[in-house]
């Protein structure tokens, strides 16, 4: 970026969602151990890899969790960079966690969690919108920090990646989760300009990878157990 002020000058960091993970059994997985890329899951990877080979791309970060580091790997080590880890990128916590949320059979058949149900506003069954907000815009920064004048890439989860995009277009945090515009393996690109984001966009270099019931928008289909993770 020679010929640029600090202060002008243009950083990209992509965010990018995992790819798919192997959850044959339907479980809300969250921030639960052991949950790891499926084939598909890791041909995605190895596709978003490809698409930003050619990118300046000078660092790479990852949530700790295992589906994110998978994911990452391949575009670090595209790159010859080492491959960073940020716990702010992880998962939002969800008291259904291990639980089941399929179509007709899941948790929310029990009475017992409707009182984790009463205020989504905030939400009142996981961390708050907030405090994802907050986390997620330290790990953006901290990325933008590190690849000044270039770009990084951080891997992360949709739930997260879909409220920082929120928060920075600003629109309301609660929302119809099947409505994000958050697929599996996508990218959600924040363009700094010194230290001010000044645009967001969105691509997915591996849409023709993913299942048709898991695209923004697609209707849940009972026994998808794939649909449930984030």
């Amino acid at each position: 970026m020679s010929g640029t002020a600090a202060g002008d000058e243009l950083t990209v960091v992509h965010v990018m969602r995992h790819g798919e993970v192997r959850n044959p059994d339907g479980i809300l997985y969250g921030r639960l151990p052991d949950y790891h890329l499926s084939e598909l899951g890791r041909r995605m990877a190895d596709r978003v890899a490809e698409h930003l080979a050619q990118r300046d791309v000078t660092h790479v970060v990852a949530s700790p969790l295992e589906r994110a580091q998978e994911t990452a790997a391949p575009i670090a080590k595209v790159h010859g960079l080492d491959l960073a880890t940020d716990a702010r990128l992880i998962e939002a916590e969800n008291v259904f966690e291990g639980k089941t949320f399929g179509v007709g059979d899941g948790a929310l058949k029990n009475p017992e969690n409707w009182r984790h149900l009463v205020n989504p506003f905030k939400p009142s069954w996981g961390e708050p919108y907030i405090e994802q907000v907050v986390r997620m815009m330290g790990a953006l920064d901290a990325a933008k920090d590190a690849a000044r004048g270039h770009e990084a890439v951080c891997v992360s989860h949709q739930l997260p990646i879909w409220i920082v995009r929120s928060f920075v277009e600003k629109r309301r945090l609660w929302h119809d989760p099947r409505k994000r515009q958050c697929t599996l393996a996508s990218l959600t690109t924040f363009t700094y300009r010194g230290d001010r984001i000044v645009s967001v966009g969105y691509s997915e270099p591996a849409r023709d990878l993913v299942p048709a019931h898991l695209l923004a928008g697609a209707k849940p289909v009972k026994g998808k157990g794939e649909a449930f993770g984030a």
